[in-house]
């Protein structure tokens, strides 16, 4: 689940409390790179949940309108689509969603009142409303109902991204990509799906979790010789004026280029130019753009660049 571009927005994000705070180590700053990446996996279980909690409520809501002193024509028959939901009913009895959310303690149980707020909001959709009076009633609009309610619902949610930012510094960037995840997981639920449904791994395999480490290690152990080489590459900048930032990601795809045979230089300029699109600014990114593009060509030069595999230099490969 943990996908190579959130590898390298932690490292990076590690890496500038590594070199902003002298009195951090290595190895705490390492187990703070890890315990980063497992949040944003707790992360994707935690948000899959909240779906689960939106129905829990409406749930709430039918009940008390059939114990109701007078209830109305409404209370009496309610709708029981959405309550009935069957990828969310999945969801509620799936293991391994039940077994990570109560091994890392996460509930919505004291946020009733964000719950509240999101169904009410839910209600006024024309997703929902639509859903709610459709002819058809079939898993796949089920499905759709759901990865609907992520899609508008969840994602861009002021309050939910406050709560959020107030649970965790760590799941400040990450709400996109685990949302991205979630419905790629709903993708793999089926109509016959039981309890043991699986959900996504924290890593695709073991080189994943490798290539964090070695990424942030690679950096902080040739810091000294990244910035010589930054520096001859930046021969008409003052390089005690390049924005720290972007010393950092230079200094990552400069790692990449070195020390990764396996990673395609193209993939490495691609992904760090993207990351200056979101940590830089426009001329930050256009200055590191030109400056990867002379530093690795020079590289290649001095035959320092040694891909192999799928790595080859100039393959057009997408991770």
């Amino acid at each position: 689940m943990i996908s190579r571009r959130i590898i390298r927005i932690k490292v990076l994000q590690i890496l500038y409390a590594f070199f902003t705070s002298p009195e951090t180590s290595i190895n705490n700053t390492e187990k703070e790179l890890f315990f980063s990446l497992q949040k944003t996996y707790d992360l994707y279980h935690y948000l899959m949940s909240l779906v689960i909690e939106i129905e829990k409520f409406a749930e709430g809501r039918i009940d008390l309108g059939l114990k109701k002193h007078r209830p109305s024509g409404a209370d009496l028959d309610p709708n029981t689509r959405f309550v009935n939901n069957r990828l969310i009913s999945q969801l509620k009895i799936n293991v391994p969603l039940a077994k990570y959310l109560e091994s890392s303690k996460l509930s919505w149980v004291n946020d009733e009142d964000l719950i509240r707020k999101l169904y009410f909001s839910l209600i006024e959709q024309d997703f929902y409303k639509d859903y709610m009076v459709a002819d058809q009633n079939s898993y796949t609009e089920d499905r759709k109902l759901v990865e609907d309610i992520f899609k508008y619902l969840i994602l861009d949610n002021e309050d939910l991204e406050s709560l959020l930012e107030e649970q965790s510094i760590y799941w400040n960037d990450d709400l996109d990509f685990v949302v991205s995840m979630i419905l790629k997981t709903f993708k793999k639920f089926k109509e016959t799906s039981d309890e043991r449904q699986a959900l996504l791994p924290m890593y695709k395999d073991d080189e994943d979790r490798q290539f964090a480490k070695d990424l942030y290690r690679k950096v902080v152990l040739n810091h000294t010789e990244n910035m010589v080489m930054i520096k001859q590459h930046t021969l008409n900048w003052d390089i005690e004026r390049i924005a720290f930032i972007d010393n950092l990601i230079l200094e990552l795809a400069l790692s990449e280029f070195l020390y990764f045979p396996s990673i395609p230089t193209k993939v490495t300029m691609n992904e760090y130019i993207e990351l200056s699109k979101y940590y830089s600014t426009e001329k930050s990114r256009n200055f590191i753009n030109g400056m990867l593009d002379k530093a690795l060509k020079d590289l290649k030069k001095a035959n320092k660049i040694i891909k192999a595999g799928r790595g080859l230099i100039g393959e057009e490969v997408e991770e």
